[in-house]
């Protein structure tokens, strides 16, 4: 089979010279030629060193025989962008990413590729042009960071920040917490949105197998990279690419790891807009049809204990798999050219478990603590729970679902009836949760906080300030259609569809309106007004009347990038890609 690289230097007589001239050598022209294309850059830990990745790489493909090719496209931290516009960025960044991939890929057609990220959008974005660019391709994950002093991790910040706010510790405690809580390079150290995107690469069989969430600093993370440049010159030769092997089952599998690991409920919105550039469609309903029965095993922040250092401690995606094997597609194709369950057993064989409780070792003696494997991951016969970790909630307020991570919310609030506090913005609510303007029994709503409205920004100030308060963090709940951060806890309920700008229910919520929550029947209703409940049919004609007088509101963004996002992204429970009608 003839490579591609090869059949267009035949057909661009300018592409030699060109490559001659930045660096290449005239061996290397004949070479398999793999795209290496990280998020580098100095814009967070995430992505900070990732160079150290793109070099190990390179080694690899050179010694496998062929030439790398280093390609950048950085991504943003949304920790740096909370609480701030920038923040509104951040899931259309994603879209970007993909697109400079696709770019990148086929206006100078590769071989092949290999992908690293570490973050929330980065990993995604990656996932999803590794898709467009359709060659053979592997994925490299970055890592997570350590953690701090006295097991210090980001996501707590939140909390700091709050109990400040609220007069209830002094500057000094907040800044030491600032000043400790990255001691290193990596993703944030728990299961938010960049772990869970890091295991979901790993899930799916994207990466190499025991590879995701490695702590950035070992050794070991480099070694797998160097293998991953030379797995994916062996795919180039072969000519396999994901698009030849990812199926349904792959993403089940991934949902099922998903569950047992209380993912980030962002995972709903990257999912199914991966599945997408595959052609293969799933939604929130796929969620909570695998969540359903799944066992909950994974007690890591931020819904449990530990740091996210110590999943790999106790064995990382395999240790999960090994746990839920019975309810895998083990059959299912991954990277290696091998199956899942080969993969699985080749990991026993190979002494992978014992190096992780060497780590694990280590770990306790650097901490001065003493964690076993099963305190990180559970037994499957002693999970944590028993239902998953995430649910869809479905009604009048939320005709295409809404979602909720309910491992992570107080149980008091599985099922309530509550009365409605609408706001249009987060910065109205965030001040009203802080200074208790809120009332226990309250449902306190963020609207026009979705794709179409402002991007589909994170509430997290607003959910680390219900859930750090000791009092609301159990009495009351929080409802947008916007999204939150995957280092959110509390009765917080997201994603809820049709949006506002949409015209969807949740901007037609009034003062006082009553408000039904039940996690286990899946429902988010509005079941009254003013205070006095209704049947279902006069709910839906008061809908029916206060539609005709709700006004779309103006655009927030008239141009550029988030005008564009604003315009064509789907619901964000198919997952808020870009979609363009037939006629576009």
């Amino acid at each position: 089979m003839e490579l591609i690289s090869q059949k267009m230097r035949r057909l661009a007589p300018e592409m030699d010279p060109l490559r001659l001239g930045c660096g290449w050598t005239r061996e290397d022209l004949d070479k398999p030629q793999i795209i290496v294309e990280s998020t580098y850059g100095d814009s967070h830990p995430g992505s900070a060193h990732l160079n150290q990745l793109v070099e190990a790489v390179l080694k690899g493909i050179h010694e496998a025989g062929g030439h790398g090719a280093r390609y950048f496209c950085t991504d943003i931290c949304d920790g740096e962008s909370q609480g701030t516009d920038g923040i509104n960025f951040s899931l259309a960044s994603r879209e970007m990413i993909a697109n400079m991939i696709e770019i990148h890929a086929n206006a100078t057609p590769f071989d092949g590729g290999v992908f690293i990220a570490s973050c929330d959008k980065g990993m995604p974005g990656n996932l999803m042009g590794m898709a467009r660019a359709q060659i053979p391709a592997i994925m490299v994950t970055g890592g997570t960071m350590s953690a701090g002093p006295n097991l210090l991790t980001l996501e707590q910040l939140g909390m700091y920040s709050a109990k400040y706010e609220r007069g209830e510790i002094e500057e000094e405690t907040l800044n030491w917490a600032k000043e400790n809580a990255c001691p290193s390079c990596g993703a944030c150290s728990f299961i938010g949105t960049a772990s869970t995107m890091q295991i979901m690469a790993e899930a799916l069989g994207l990466s190499l197998p025991g590879s995701a969430l490695l702590p950035a600093t070992s050794p070991d993370l480099l070694d797998y990279a160097y293998r991953a440049g030379k797995q994916a010159v062996e795919l180039a030769v072969k000519g396999v690419s994901p698009k030849d092997f990812l199926t349904l089952e792959s993403f089940e599998n991934a949902i099922l790891v998903h569950a047992a690991i209380s993912g980030s409920t962002n995972c709903l919105l990257h999912l199914p807009a991966i599945a997408h550039e595959y052609g293969i469609e799933i939604d929130g309903d796929t969620f909570d049809r695998l969540h359903r029965g799944a066992h909950y095993l994974l007690d890591v922040r931020p819904a449990g204990r530990w740091p996210a250092e110590f999943f790999y401690y106790a064995g990382g995606v395999p240790a999960i798999m090994r746990e839920i094997q019975p309810m895998l597609h083990l059959d299912a194709m991954t990277v290696t050219g091998k199956t899942l369950g080969e993969n699985l057993k080749e990991l026993e064989r190979s002494g992978f478990y014992e190096r992780c409780q060497k780590w694990l070792d280590e770990a306790n003696q650097k901490y001065g603590i003493s964690v076993n494997r099963e305190d990180i991951i559970r037994p499957y016969a002693q999970a944590i729970g028993t239902d998953g970790s995430i649910a869809v909630l479905k009604g009048n307020l939320a005709p295409q679902g809404a979602v909720i991570k309910h491992t992570a919310c107080p149980k008091e609030m599985f099922k309530a009836v509550l009365y409605a506090r609408p706001f249009d913005s987060e910065e109205e609510c965030l001040d009203a949760v802080l200074h208790h303007k809120v009332q226990k029994g309250d449902a306190v709503f963020i609207r026009y906080e979705g794709p179409k409205a402002s991007g589909m920004p994170e509430m997290f100030y607003t959910s680390e300030a219900i859930s750090s308060d000791a009092e609301l963090g159990h009495s009351i709940a929080l409802i947008t259609d916007g999204r939150f951060s995957g280092a959110s806890t509390g009765p917080v309920i997201g994603h809820c569809s049709p949006e506002a700008q949409a015209g969807g229910p949740i901007a037609l919520v009034e003062e006082g309106d009553l408000i039904q929550i039940d996690v286990e029947e899946r429902i988010l209703a509005i079941v009254g007004v003013k205070g006095k409940l209704k049947t279902p049919e006069e709910i839906e004609k008061i809908l029916i009347e206060r539609k005709k007088t709700w006004k779309v509101k103006p655009r927030k963004y008239k141009s550029g990038t988030l005008r564009l996002f604003s315009e064509h992204a789907a619901a964000p429970m198919k997952g808020a890609y870009l979609e363009f009608s037939n006629n576009s």
